[in-house]
C-alpha cells in the first residue's frame, strides 16, 4: 500500500517535471531560431554595407565623370569660338588677297609713274638718259617685286590660318565625341545607381523583417523561460508537497495507522496561452462524450479561446491547437477528414502549436471559418473567406 502510494507520487512529479522541461525545450527551441535569425540578420547587414560601398564607388565615378564633363565642354566652347575668329580672320584675308591680286594684275598692265600710268615701253621713251631708265625700270621692278612678296605673305598667312581652323574644328568635334560617349557612361552609371538602390532598399526590408522575426522570437523566448520558471516553482512546491506526504505515510505505516490513498494532485499549470506549451495531464481512463461546458479556461484571444467561444461543447484541458484531435478522441469525440458545419478544423501549423477554428460554411472542399488568433487578429472572426484546407482533421459535435 506504502508503495502503491509513493509510486503515485512518483509519477505525478514526473508530470511535473515533464511540464518544465517542455518549457525549457520550448526555450532553447526558440534561441535556435534567434541564432539562425541573428545570422541572417548579420549576412544581410553585411550585403546592405557592400551595396553601400558599391553605391558610393559609382557616385564618386558620377562626380568624376560630371567634373570631367564640365570641363571637356568649356574647352570644346572655347574651341569652337577660336574656329570662328579664325574663319572670320580667314575670310578678311581671303578678301584682301583677292584685291590685292586684282591690283597686281592692273599693275602687270602698267606702271605707276608720276602719279600716272605709263607702259614699261613709255617709260623707257621718255626717260632723259640711261641711268634714267634703269632706275625707272629698278623701280618699277620693286613695286612689282614687293606686291608679289606681299601677295605671297597672305597666301602663306591664309594657309596658316586655314590650317589652325580646321585642327580647332577637328579638336571641337573629337570634344563633341568625348561628350556623347561621357553621357552616354553617365546614363549607364545611373542605372546601375539606380538598381544598387533598389537593391538597397529590399536588403532593407529583409532586415527589418529579420529584426521583427527576432524581437518576436525574443518575446516567445521570454514568455517560455517565465513559464519554465513558473513551471520549475510548481515543482518545487509539489516536491515538497510530496515529501511531506511520504513522511506522513511512513509515520502512519510505523505507528500502525490505515494509510490514505489520496494522492495530491499536481498543478503543473501553464504558460497562460493557449495556443503554445501544452498543460500536461494524465488521464488515466478516457472521459465520457462530454464537452466542457459554457464555461472558457482559454486564454483570451487565443485560438483555443475563440474555438471554444464558438464551440462550447469543446473540453477546457485540450492542450495547443495541434493536440484537439487526440485529446477529442480521447475524450470520445469523433474526428475524420470531412469539412461540417460546427466541426472543428485542426491545422497542425504553421508552428508546432498547430491552431484551430470552427467551420461556418463548407461548398464542396471549399470551406470558411471563424477563428481568433489568426495573423495577429485576436478577436473572432472570419479572416480568409472561401479557402480549400489541406492536412487537417475535423472534431464533430455529439
Amino acid at each position: 500500500m506504502k508503495k502503491k502510494l509513493i509510486s503515485a507520487l512518483l509519477l505525478s512529479t514526473v508530470v511535473l517535471t515533464s511540464a518544465s522541461t517542455a518549457f525549457v525545450a520550448v526555450a532553447d527551441e526558440t534561441d535556435d531560431k534567434i541564432a539562425s535569425q541573428d545570422a541572417k540578420i548579420a549576412s544581410t547587414k553585411s550585403a546592405e554595407a557592400t551595396a553601400q560601398t558599391e553605391v558610393t564607388n559609382i557616385q564618386s565615378q558620377v562626380d568624376t565623370l560630371s567634373s570631367k564633363q564640365s570641363a571637356l565642354k568649356k574647352e570644346t566652347d572655347d574651341l569652337l569660338k577660336e574656329s570662328e575668329k579664325l574663319q572670320v580672320k580667314i575670310g578678311d584675308l581671303t578678301k584682301e588677297i583677292k584685291e590685292r591680286d586684282e591690283a597686281l594684275k592692273a599693275q602687270a598692265r602698267s606702271a605707276q609713274t608720276d602719279g600716272s600710268a605709263t607702259s614699261y615701253v613709255d617709260a623707257v621713251i621718255n626717260s632723259k638718259s640711261l641711268s634714267d631708265v634703269v632706275t625707272r625700270v629698278s623701280a618699277m621692278r620693286t613695286v612689282v617685286k614687293a606686291n608679289n612678296d606681299m601677295m605671297k605673305q597672305q597666301e602663306t598667312a591664309k594657309a596658316d590660318l586655314d590650317k589652325a581652323q580646321k585642327e580647332n574644328q577637328a579638336k571641337a568635334n573629337e570634344g563633341y565625341k568625348l561628350l556623347a560617349q561621357m553621357n552616354d557612361q553617365a546614363k549607364t552609371l545611373e542605372t546601375q545607381q539606380a538598381q544598387l538602390k533598389v537593391a538597397q532598399l529590399n536588403l532593407a526590408a529583409e532586415r527589418a523583417t529579420a529584426e521583427g522575426d527576432k524581437a518576436s522570437l525574443l518575446e516567445q523566448k521570454a514568455a517560455a523561460q517565465a513559464a519554465a520558471t513558473a513551471a520549475a516553482a510548481r515543482e518545487k512546491a509539489y516536491n515538497d508537497q510530496v515529501s511531506d506526504a511520504v513522511a506522513k505515510a511512513k509515520e502512519q505505516a510505523d505507528n500502525g495507522v490505515s494509510i490514505d490513498n489520496s494522492v495530491p494532485t499536481p498543478s503543473p499549470g501553464g504558460s497562460g496561452n493557449g495556443d503554445y506549451i501544452p498543460t500536461p495531464t494524465p488521464t488515466p481512463t478516457p472521459t465520457p462524450p462530454t464537452g466542457g461546458g459554457g464555461v472558457n479556461t482559454y486564454p483570451v484571444g487565443q485560438c483555443t479561446w475563440g474555438a471554444k467561444e464558438l464551440a462550447p461543447w469543446a473540453g477546457n484541458i485540450w492542450g495547443n491547437g495541434a493536440q484537439w484531435a487526440s485529446s477529442a478522441a480521447a475524450a470520445g469525440f469523433r474526428t475524420g477528414s470531412t469539412p461540417q458545419v460546427g466541426a472543428i478544423m485542426v491545422e497542425y501549423g504553421p508552428t508546432a502549436y498547430g491552431h484551430v477554428a470552427v467551420v461556418s460554411m463548407v461548398n464542396g472542399s471549399q470551406i470558411q471559418v471563424r477563428e481568433a488568433n489568426y495573423n495577429g487578429n485576436q478577436a473572432i472572426g472570419n479572416y480568409r473567406g472561401w479557402f480549400t484546407p489541406g492536412g487537417v482533421t475535423y472534431i464533430y459535435p455529439n
